[in-house]
């Protein structure tokens, strides 16, 4: 109890005094986490609204595809592409692998299902009169599209910050991909499961306090621009 208690104590002095490993950790982490928050939510967005606004054969085999990916498990994303960048791998010529990128790949490839499926579920809420009434007034498809999107745009940013909360708390696809190397990709959760295999325990929790401040951050953003919604 009194390592823990001396360990926060430590971490509370380095964060309070701008500890220059701790602050260079949290940067690299939100570099990597923000990119592949933006393409996941680039990709996934249209597609969740592509899949929910049309009928066709085995739509319903679709979304329940993406719905069970919601509890793929982080270690076998990055197995699966730690083998296809691994130098004997199809994509070993391209050298992504313990690069910022193939983290990058790697939680893009958690974050996009987690897009795909809460878009899905939040645009299939929708009134159907919504689009049947642009569509009547004239608009294209596409137009249509928009205007369900803006009805549901909070819904949305809802998915796109669950996708960031999944992928900035990650640890396995991140270590299996990144090395973990010190100033170039070691991330938070990746650092902390170092520190605390190491017994530094004190920037563990100074990580460890950044990654909850940044969780509880980003949702109270949210929950604030949700109160707005008139």
């Amino acid at each position: 109890m009194d390592s823990l208690v001396a360990g926060l104590q430590q971490a509370l002095i380095w964060l309070l005094a701008g500890h220059p490993e701790v602050f260079h950790i949290v940067w690299v982490t939100l570099k990597i986490v923000a990119l592949a928050t933006l393409l996941a939510s680039l990709l996934g967005v249209p597609l969740g609204v592509c899949i929910a606004g049309r009928t066709f054969r085995g739509q319903q085999l679709v979304v329940s595809v993406f719905h069970a990916l919601l509890a793929m498990p982080t270690v076998v994303i990055g197995l699966t592409l730690y083998a296809l960048l691994s130098r004997r791998g199809p994509l070993g010529d391209l050298g992504l692998l313990f690069t910022p990128w193939a983290i990058v790949i790697g939680e893009v490839c958690l974050a996009f299902p987690i897009v795909v499926a809460l878009t899905i579920d939040a645009v299939q809420g929708v009134d159907p009169r919504i689009r049947e009434t642009a569509l009547s007034l004239g608009a294209s498809s596409a137009r249509a599209a928009v205007t369900v999107l803006t009805e549901v745009r909070f819904a949305v940013l809802g998915a796109i910050v669950a996708a960031f909360g999944r992928i900035i708390a990650e640890v396995g696809a991140a270590m299996m991909l990144g090395g973990n190397i010190r100033g170039y990709t070691r991330t938070i959760t990746t650092a902390i499961a170092l520190e605390t295999s190491k017994g530094e325990f004190a920037l563990g929790l100074a990580l460890g306090i950044v990654l909850l401040v940044i969780a509880f951050g980003v949702n109270i953003a949210l929950y604030a621009l949700q109160g707005t919604k008139t």
